[in-house]
């Protein structure tokens, strides 16, 4: 009987280990700060994804979340929805024609309407976002197979992504770069199995985003964290 019992004992263990280890992930939030912020009643911000001619622009998704989670709460911000914005700003915020540093900004402030239409929008900041998320490493085996008697999984599989994200602040009232906050989150997921494969997937986006979104508030209210 204990014979019998040892093939099916070791893989349970093994499936137990991975599950209790779970996906793990690790982040870290920095900011630099390049000039004073803060933000009335009635003033807010909208996100923007900052696009070059060679690479992919910002997840649309991504931009969402980070919006999502800013205005979420009591301490939200107000937060433009970007599409809103652009169409309002029609051209000068589109990809080709939006300025590409803050010494642009006095220059597009002096085109007729544009100053009014920030006003009425009642944007105090414009925030560009720029980064993606990258599977960088994995590796594992993992089988299945069906028959007459059934059919399952086998092995464990293993992957790492990674998320990396910049956020510049443009203060549209002194029309200055108020400064960059960004996340880099590192995550390992893994999915063992045994006849089920069970996933312990490591949200590395989800987690950028909410770790973004939490500094960029603290950032432009000019609160200091501990």
């Amino acid at each position: 009987m204990s014979h019998a019992s040892k093939p099916i004992y070791r893989p349970v263990v093994l499936l137990a280990v991975a599950t209790l280890l779970g996906a793990c992930v690790t982040s870290r939030v920095e900011n630099v700060r390049e000039g004073d912020t803060g933000i009335a009643a009635g003033e807010g911000i909208v996100i923007m994804a900052k696009s070059y001619h060679l690479g992919n622009e910002t997840e649309a998704k991504f931009i969402d979340c980070v919006g999502d989670s800013i205005g979420r709460g009591r301490s939200g911000l107000r937060v433009v929805p970007h599409a809103e914005f652009v169409d309002a700003l029609f051209p000068w915020f589109e990809p080709r024609t939006a300025p590409a540093e803050t010494k642009g900004l006095p220059a597009l402030l002096a085109r007729p309407g544009v100053a009014e239409m920030i006003k009425e929008k009642g944007v105090r900041y414009v925030v560009w976002l720029d980064g993606d998320t990258d599977k960088v490493a994995g590796g594992g085996s993992l089988s299945c197979a069906a028959g007459p008697g059934g059919g399952g999984c086998f092995g464990f599989a293993w992957w790492q992504n990674d998320a990396n994200y910049e956020a510049s602040v443009w203060d549209l009232t002194g029309l200055e770069d108020a400064g960059t906050v960004s996340a880099d989150v590192s995550g390992t997921s893994f999915l063992p199995a045994i006849v089920v494969p069970i996933p312990l997937i490591a949200r590395t986006q989800s987690r950028a985003c909410t770790a973004l979104a939490d500094q960029l508030k603290l950032f432009i209210v000019a609160e200091e964290t501990a």
